[in-house]
Parts: C-alpha cells; structure tokens; sequence
C-alpha cells in the first residue's frame, strides 16, 4: 500500500472519519460501517448526507473485495485487501478514497466503465443504472461495476487513476466527492 496517499490527504484534504488499510471481509466492513455511522452521529450529519456516504463506501469496500482477489503483489494465495478513507475538508466536501491492486484486465474493464460513467448527465447515469438493474447485466456478484453507477448517483465527482506497479499488476486509486456545499460547487 502506499503509505503517503494517507499522509497527503491528511494534509490536504483535513479530517479524517475512518481509515482502514489491510483484509476486508462481510463482518469488517459491517464494523466499519457500524463506526462511520456513529462519526456521522458525532457530527450530526443530515440522514441524506450520511446515508450518501455510507452507500459510496459499502460500494467501494465490495469492489475492492471483488478486484482485489488473488491481485496481491506477491500472488502467493487469494486475498481481499485494500485501503479506504473517509475524510471532510473545511469547505464541507466529504471524499471517499479507496486504493487496491487490480490486474491489467480487470484495470482495462474499469478504466472503460469509469471513463464512460464520467462522460454521462446525472439524469442518463440514473437511467442506465436503472436498466442495468432491470436486465440483470453488470451486477455486483459477477463483479460488473454497477456499484459504480450507484456511487455516481450518490456522489457529485467521481474520480480515478491507475498506477503502474508492474506490467500485470496497477494500483487502483478511486475518489467520490460529495459537496454539502453546493454553492460552491463547479
């Protein structure tokens, strides 16, 4: 994992709600969860918000499960882990960082679906989401992405990028920003 994606958000983006770095499995992120909402209580956090926050980071802890299998760097046996953060700045914007490593086919299939996902209207997002839904392609069991059409709708900004680790295996590093301030949004 690259320790200073942690140290540069701190620094950057303020507050931290929740790190976690290491296995994931159902029962850890349910606890996570579990923590985030009492943060959220902590804060006083408006319901919508909250619930926003907590769908974008269930979607990304089951993605990273999911593209995150037998993508170690050592390969030696199957493993879920990865690297999630929840942080707020001083503006009021609230980021979901995820980052695990995924293999070269699995980062060519996001970066096609993501890629695609940010050139979509927030209307045409709901509606592909909505079909996808109703025709059963792209669910979560076969690993398909549509929990990324979900963040979408969930988040104002979707952001990511992939870092070489070596020629089969990328770091993924996926942002969802959500702005309580939409003001001041772009």
């Amino acid at each position: 994992m690259n320790i200073g994606l942690i140290q540069n958000l701190v620094k950057e983006d303020g507050i931290i709600f929740l790190t976690y770095g290491g296995f994931l499995s159902q029962s850890l992120i349910s606890s996570m969860t579990e923590a985030l909402e009492k943060e959220a209580q902590k804060c006083d956090l408006n319901m919508g918000l909250a619930n926003n926050i907590f769908t974008i980071f269930i979607e990304l802890a089951q993605n990273m499960m999911n593209y995150s299998k037998n993508k170690t760097l050592n390969n030696k046996e199957p493993n879920s882990e990865g690297l999630i953060i929840v942080t707020k700045d001083e503006k009021g914007k609230y980021y979901i960082h995820s980052q695990n490593i995924v293999s070269i086919d699995d980062k060519n299939k996001l970066e096609n679906k993501l890629n695609h996902i940010n050139t979509l209207s927030n209307e045409k997002i709901k509606e592909e989401y909505k079909e996808l839904r109703r025709s059963g392609k792209l669910t979560h069991e076969k690993g398909g992405g549509i929990g990324f059409y979900e963040i979408a709708k969930k988040s104002d900004k979707i952001d990511f990028e992939f870092k070489n680790i070596n020629n089969d295996k990328f770091y993924f590093h996926f942002i969802a920003e959500i702005n309580t301030n939409k003001e001041n949004s772009i």
